[in-house]
């Protein structure tokens, strides 16, 4: 079976590097691309007014909301689609809420681009360095760089394999993969709602992640509140450590400094654990690039598609055609896996990307994209449905001075994952300087930690 896994893995990977050879990462859009703001991170922006002190809403443009038209990311849906009749479900409370909404934010070409690159709109960079220009993560990567950037205070963003938490680790910001079913998903454009699809909140901090959940979940605030209550500071926590190969060594160090400042209880997992783990990263893959083709292949031969989402819908058909299945029957067990371990410790600890981000221009050589699935240690939580945080922490490197760290999280352990989060954020921040100046090393950003 692992042979057969690497058989799809290494089709994904050929599928995606030949199309980045040949298309590279659009941060200056193409001549016929619209004119977007600044920093690329919104497709449709509504300055609020100077005095406003509503909380500022981000959401990404794959979720419906009443009046815009969708667009996924995609030139096609722009010229083509009509604007939503109704909202998204996910958006119900956060009418409700009055709060201002200050645009649909950026993403890859139907949410399928790891690396955030959109090859229509421009691809936003991440702020986390002033002298490179560093790729965001995706897909949603508007969502991440308007909260980053303080366009936002909240965004929007879905999950299918990482895309609110691998944007929210190369940007600097916290983001929360809700868990599978919690929140509705009538109304977002879909990859693999059945088994996948997520929709989740990201923001500048812990309090304003909060502030996200208590958007998308009726009662958050008081589920939040109970867990402060019950776990006030890190005295027996157990975080279960997994160490995964190939992470950059200092970002190990920067996780293990983490959690040792925070004062949890860290048990290592053992190999038997990685392997497992490393079995349902190859399974959600797969389910992910087969949930592509499910959805999107109406597009495959499409005008107003770009040539890298294409190239991703083929790939997914190989994917559907020869794997899908397979790892779908896998699921339960991978599920009943992750529970087990999470019976014996409360939460589980590793890097949320295994690099810091990689340089836009580099990509035009087309190796990031296809580098993209193995650096991101996400998809294996969305293959088991739990929820999972990705927040900043500070990183010893010249050039970037953050990195991420990932908690995973019982079903339904929103609340509890975000007190922990709470924790870490509160033990770090004091070595981390003032938030949004830059130090003295040039070229390199502060980390958003407050």
């Amino acid at each position: 079976m692992k042979t057969f896994g690497c058989f799809i893995c290494k089709s994904l990977v050929s599928g995606l590097a030949s199309i980045a050879l040949l298309s590279g990462c659009a941060f200056f859009p193409s001549l016929q691309s619209p004119v977007l703001t600044g920093n690329r991170a919104f497709i449709a922006y509504w300055p609020p007014a100077e005095n406003n002190h509503q909380l500022k809403l981000a959401v990404k443009d794959n979720i419906d909301m009443k009046g815009v038209v969708t667009t996924a990311g995609s030139k096609r849906l722009a010229r083509k689609r009509r604007p939503a009749v109704k909202d998204a479900s996910c958006l119900a409370i956060a009418r409700q809420r009055h709060v201002q909404f200050v645009g649909k934010a950026n993403l890859s070409e139907f949410a399928v681009s790891p690396s955030g690159c959109n090859d229509y709109f421009g691809t936003p960079a991440s702020p986390l360095s002033s002298s490179l220009k560093l790729l965001p993560g995706g897909s949603s990567c508007g969502s991440a760089v308007a909260v980053a950037s303080g366009m936002a205070d909240v965004a929007f963003g879905t999950d299918t394999a990482g895309s609110i938490r691998v944007p929210a680790a190369w940007c600097g910001v916290v983001g929360l993969k809700t868990t599978h079913g919690l929140v509705p998903l009538d109304g977002v454009f879909p990859i693999e709602p059945e088994h996948l699809d997520t929709v989740g909140a990201i923001g500048k901090d812990i309090a304003h992640t909060v502030q996200g959940m208590v958007l998308l979940q009726k009662g958050f605030a008081a589920l939040y509140a109970a867990a402060v209550t019950a776990r006030h500071s890190a005295q027996g926590i157990r975080i279960g450590r997994l160490t995964v190969p190939g992470t950059d060594p200092k970002i190990d160090q920067a996780v293990d400094e983490a959690l040792a400042k925070t004062g949890f209880q860290v048990v290592p997992l053992d190999d038997g654990v990685l392997k497992e783990w490393e079995g349902a990263e190859k399974d959600g893959d797969t389910i992910a690039a087969g949930g592509v083709w499910i959805s999107d292949k109406r597009f495959l031969y499409a005008s107003g598609v770009s040539a890298r989402t294409k190239s991703v819908i083929q790939a997914g058909w190989i994917a559907y055609q020869t794997g899908y299945d397979a790892a779908v029957a896998r699921q339960a067990g991978w599920q009943n896996t992750l529970k087990e371990i999470l019976k014996k410790v409360d939460f589980i600890a590793l890097p949320t990307v295994q690099t810091t981000p990689r340089t836009i221009q580099s990509f035009i050589l087309g190796v990031m994209e296809a580098r993209m699935l193995d650096l991101q240690n996400t998809v294996a939580v969305n293959f088991a449905g739990n929820p999972a945080l990705a927040l900043p922490i500070p990183l010893h490197d010249d050039e970037v001075a953050v990195t991420s760290l990932q908690l995973i999280g019982p079903w339904l352990g929103e609340a509890q994952l975000l007190n922990a989060g709470r924790l870490v954020e509160a033990a770090v921040k004091s070595g981390a300087g003032a938030p949004g100046v830059t130090v003295k090393t040039p070229g390199r950003a502060n980390p958003n930690l407050r």
